[in-house]
């Protein structure tokens, strides 16, 4: 017995040597690149010309100040313009998600099962699809370069929905909602005052998913915005891919795409906490 204690001792703290040693290394994978991001975004374009090295170049302030003195690729506006639509984008889409969910959760009438089953046949539509129809409106009524445009239709989310639907029956007791109606609670006051705290965890999910979502949404911006000052960060980068790099500074080049995704970094910082808490939560208590 003491033989196979010890075979089975040895077999696994090898196991557990194997598991860290893959962590580990999925890790540095993981920062590697973001590493060498701000390490690139350090150093002039001369430094950047003699090759790859870890040490930082002493040049981040230096290539900021120029990424910012550019007057071809407006950053300033650009971060402004990507924030607005992806900050209000994750707040609608999330609200009105949850709102939707909860009504198809809590309600009993007769087309229930048929608007649950619509919705989520909408989520199989690629938005390709209806983007033609969508421009065309758009430029029917000179609706384009409008930030808002692109923020209203993100009210309609059928992943976000589904995701805050099997929240809901996994942690919303019917009960909570009965006994609120019974202390008189409107049903808005119920949704916002009872309901969405305990939404908070799953709220907190699809709102670092929906900002990063329309943070990175190239397609429909780069069709509707065409006015330097309403483009969004997505479509500046693109830009960059034209321009002649031979004659670039690639220093600032790596120093405005670190700015293009530290808003990101900074969301997911601040909401990282309930993210871990709302994707655990469900798998838990259901």
């Amino acid at each position: 017995m003491n033989k196979k204690n010890k075979m089975a001792s040895i077999q696994l703290a090898l196991t557990r040597v194997l598991v860290y040693a893959i962590i580990l290394f999925l890790c540095f994978l993981c920062l590697f690149f973001f590493v060498m991001l701000i390490v690139n975004a350090s150093r002039t374009n001369n430094q950047l010309q003699r090759g790859f090295t870890l040490i930082p170049g002493g040049h981040f302030f230096y290539n900021m100040k120029n990424a910012f003195a550019d007057a071809s690729i407006q950053i300033p506006s650009g971060m402004m313009n990507s924030f607005i639509v992806a900050a209000s984008s994750a707040l609608l889409t999330t609200y009105f998600s949850a709102l939707t969910a909860y009504g198809l959760y809590v309600y009993d009438f007769k087309l229930k099962k048929l608007a649950y089953t619509f919705i989520i046949a909408v989520m199989m539509i690629p938005t390709q699809v209806s983007a033609v129809g969508f421009v065309q409106l758009v430029y029917k009524y000179g609706m384009n370069n409008k930030l808002w445009v692109l923020i209203v239709p993100s009210i309609a989310a059928p992943a976000v929905f589904y995701y805050m639907h099997q929240y809901l029956k996994a942690t919303l007791p019917l009960d909570i909602v009965e006994a609120s109606r019974i202390d008189g609670a409107s049903e808005f006051g119920t949704f916002n005052r009872i309901v969405l705290p305990i939404m908070k965890p799953a709220m907190a999910v699809q709102m670092i998913f929906s900002f990063v979502a329309a943070w990175n949404n190239y397609f429909l911006p780069a069709l509707l915005l065409t006015k330097a000052g309403k483009k969004t960060v997505p479509i500046m980068i693109a830009q960059l891919r034209s321009a002649d790099y031979s004659k670039f500074d690639m220093g600032k080049v790596y120093m405005f795409i670190l700015l293009a995704i530290l808003p990101v970094i900074v969301v997911y910082m601040f909401l990282s906490k309930s993210i871990i808490k709302g994707v655990t939560s469900g798998s838990v208590k259901g």
